[in-house]
């Protein structure tokens, strides 16, 4: 999935506009709960250099919100990466070039949807 389809994916979805507070990265678009302001998915493009990869030109890429004992094997498929600039133990970077399997994204975005969610209390 490409950063155009993923962003739709997102507001058809979830019912989320991106929010863009970085005046420095005007690509780099935050989606965050309303009722809390907590992000569950940050699009950005950095150079593929950054992730490790050859070259230095730009690569639209997704961080989501994950559950641990995920992240090490989903960093060993294509089209994932260690956090960028994010908590490497609970975040992971995942590619928007297609590489990356698009039934996986979707179940990492609800995954980082539900993870960043305000908690239902109960009451006692």
């Amino acid at each position: 999935m490409n950063r155009a389809g993923f962003m739709q994916f997102i507001l058809e979805q979830y019912s989320v506009e991106p929010d863009y507070p970085w005046m420095k990265n005007p690509n780099f678009a935050v989606f965050r709960h309303s009722n809390n302001q907590k992000w569950f998915a940050l699009i950005m493009d950095i150079p593929r250099s950054r992730l490790g990869l050859p070259g230095d030109e730009l690569l639209d890429v997704v961080n989501l919100k994950c559950a641990p004992l995920l992240i090490g094997s989903l960093r060993s498929e294509p089209g994932f990466f260690p956090a960028y600039h994010m908590n490497k133990d609970s975040w992971i970077t995942v590619s928007l070039d297609n590489k990356a399997d698009d039934d996986k994204l979707k179940m990492l975005l609800d995954m980082s949807y539900t993870a960043t969610a305000s908690k239902i209390r109960k009451k006692h």
